[in-house]
């Protein structure tokens, strides 16, 4: 197993990924200093109850704040179809995934951040079909506390392409990182789409 599968992967364009007009990322502060900030305001010491509630005691994996675990693909009345992310993620690309075409379907993240919370996270990808890009989508996850228990991200519901000339072979390069432009794991993974499930 690679020390660090994610090297071989060549990277998204920073080029490629759309940025919000104007937006500047918060100053990274640590768990502590949130607390003590405005503690005269009751509505926000709500919030940061709720998103840091447990951080106390979290598991601490080490490695990354956030540990990007899983990729899944639902599709209603179907057993999920799952990639394990913490192993070698190098050969994920030489297993493609079925989907039917036509098929609506979503990609689910299953992650865990461990020590500070983590502002605007975000999941893209790029999909190629014989070489040439065509799809490319930024999701904005969220702003997570830390906990022990792993966390869900789904995106919005999509159809897969149908008809004979969509068939085939798509590859996805996929990045989980956040308003810093902290990398927390970069892959690559493939899907089929085939008349059928088989």
């Amino acid at each position: 197993m690679a020390d660090n599968p994610a090297e071989d992967i060549t990277p998204i364009d920073n080029e490629e990924i759309e940025e919000t007009p104007g937006y500047k990322a918060p100053a990274q502060k640590s768990v502590q200093e949130i607390q003590q900030l405005d503690a005269d305001d009751e509505s926000l010491v709500k919030y940061k109850q709720q998103l840091l509630a447990g951080a106390g005691e979290v598991l601490d994996e080490g490695g990354e704040n956030v540990v990007v675990k899983q990729l899944a693909i639902k599709v209603e009345g179907r057993d999920d179809i799952k990639v394990d992310l913490t192993g070698d993620i190098s050969k994920l690309k030489d297993k493609p995934i079925v989907i039917k075409e036509g098929a609506s379907y979503r990609v689910e993240i299953s992650f865990r951040v461990q020590r500070e919370i983590v502002a605007g996270l975000k999941y893209f990808q790029v999909i190629s079909r014989k070489g040439i890009k065509v799809d490319k989508n930024a999701f904005m996850v969220g702003s997570y506390g830390p906990k022990t228990e792993v966390q869900c991200y789904k995106t919005p519901v999509d159809q897969a392409p149908s008809g004979m000339i969509s068939r085939g072979h798509y590859a996805v390069k996929s990045k989980f990182t956040d308003d810093d432009k902290n990398i927390f794991l970069e892959w690559e993974w493939s899907f089929d789409i085939k008349k059928d499930w088989m």
